[in-house]
């Protein structure tokens, strides 16, 4: 009976650890087991097994990038880690009960657990030494299951020698940290970006819906608004950090999450060149130098660029993946069907003519080359538009209002600005623009009272003008 009460108490631990691990990072911390699969990498081709998977650490290596291609479904993620970390606990305790009482063991097993647990959210971590963990502490267990004394020790080292070959260390410095803390506010960005590079940009508004003070974070509610043609009336609903949070620069300063974010702007609003630079930098920076996030934007920025032959080649790796498999057949050369050929045709009109030495450095010139090619690429035209206005240049912003007038207040609230300093605030200017005559007197209560409107143009223009004085 006490044995059984043992086991009862054991069983309810072990429970307790699997569904706590598994409803934290399926339901708390969904974005973070994704983002790891979306840079890795598994092919099922025998050669790329053979030449990626050899030498010291191959197997906690193989399983790894193994388990981790499954972590693209967020509860089959959340699932795996869960029995990986129960897991831990689980043969931990085993591993003490050889050696003390049910209540040390369960001590023990409790710390291992939690500080599995914990490197399981850090931020670059890599499933591998979570793996790696696990069978080292079942390479021990195996060696105590010998009943001859002098067995045990003997098969322990040699076990351990096996493990250190097969398995490499638990631990990286950079990919494998000591210990982690859960940065909840931050997987809700990494959430922001995954779904940006998914183009569902109705939930990238959902979980912009709190503002997180972060360039990143206002860079990706931009873009979602631009691409849903609202960025004139949402800018400054949301935290803006002059024209840094429209367009990031790609640079080796920047983090690998900054630098993988800075391409899409660019890929949505037609410019390849700063995409593709975005993800090779993204793609050298990574864990492991690879990952399917960034061959996918390589594929289809070389099919926007119309070189079908660099695109194969990265469509070629991802055919032989689980999970990208079929989309790359079906974006072969030759195997598209008439909508994705149309689709493709459409966005290579839209690529600009010239080429920009420092591509990222100079985003006006770009976008003004951008429009001249299609005047009826909007999302362009929001971003020039809303580019102006954040750096002050409103002369600019009319030349391209002037062209195609975008609705939005924060515009109505520009060009308001625009004809108070050029004395042409009259009916006639007001209907030329289609500026509501009702805006002139809200503009009156601006002026009366300011930090009552806080989210218009008007008051970043007047924070501004007054830091320069």
């Amino acid at each position: 009976m006490k044995k059984q009460k043992r086991r009862f108490n054991f069983a309810c631990f072990a429970a307790a650890a699997f569904l706590g691990s598994w409803g934290f990072f399926w339901f708390v911390y969904p974005y973070h087991l994704l983002r790891r699969e979306q840079m890795n990498l598994f092919a099922f081709d025998a050669d790329y097994i053979s030449q990626t998977y050899r030498g010291s650490a191959w197997l906690a290596r193989f399983a790894g990038d193994f388990l981790e291609q499954f972590f693209l479904f967020p509860g089959v993620g959340a699932l795996i880690v869960a029995l990986l970390l129960t897991g831990i606990g689980v043969v931990v305790y085993r591993i003490c009960r050889k050696f003390l009482g049910k209540w040390p063991s369960l001590g023990i097993a409790f710390l291992f657990f939690a500080w599995s647990f914990l490197r399981e959210t850090g931020n670059l971590y890599i499933t591998r030494y979570t793996v790696a963990s696990l069978a080292y502490l079942s390479l021990v267990l195996l060696a105590l299951q010998f009943r001859k004394a002098w067995l045990r020790p003997v098969a322990g080292v040699l076990l351990v020698a096996f493990g250190v070959w097969a398995l490499g260390s638990p631990y990286h410095k950079h990919y494998g940290k000591a210990w982690g803390v859960p940065l909840v506010e931050y997987d809700r960005v990494i959430g922001l970006d995954t779904e940006i590079s998914r183009e569902n940009w109705d939930k990238v508004v959902r979980l912009s819906k709190k503002d997180l003070h972060m360039v990143e974070s206002s860079y990706c509610y931009n873009l979602a608004y631009a691409m849903t043609g609202k960025l004139g009336d949402a800018l400054f609903n949301y935290v803006q950090n002059h024209q840094y949070t429209l367009l990031i620069p790609v640079s080796i300063d920047n983090s690998l999450f900054t630098n993988m974010l800075a391409g899409e702007a660019w890929f949505q609003l037609g410019d390849m060149t700063v995409a593709e630079q975005s993800a090779i930098t993204a793609l050298q920076a990574s864990p492991k130098h690879t990952g399917v996030r960034f061959l996918v934007r390589l594929a289809r920025v070389n099919l926007t660029m119309g070189e079908e032959a660099s695109a194969q080649k990265y469509l070629n790796l991802l055919s032989r993946t689980l999970f990208y498999g079929k989309w790359a057949r079906s974006m072969m050369p030759g195997n598209q069907d008439e909508a994705t050929r149309a689709q493709i045709a459409a966005a290579h009109a839209r690529l600009a003519k010239k080429d920009f030495v420092h591509h990222s450095d100079r985003p006006r010139q770009v976008l003004r080359e951008l429009l001249d090619v299609d005047p009826g690429n909007l999302p362009a035209r929001n971003y020039l538009l809303c580019y102006d206005l954040m750096s002050y240049n409103l002369d600019g912003f009319m030349e391209t209002y002037a062209a195609d007038m975008i609705p939005g207040h924060v515009y109505n609230e520009a060009i308001l600005i625009w004809l108070s300093q050029n004395g042409r605030l009259a009916p006639d200017q007001l209907s030329r623009y289609g500026v509501p005559a009702s805006e002139v007197d809200r503009m009156g209560r601006f002026g009366r009272n300011p930090g009552a409107f806080k989210n218009t143009y008007w008051y970043y223009y007047l924070k501004a003008m007054n830091e320069q004085q």
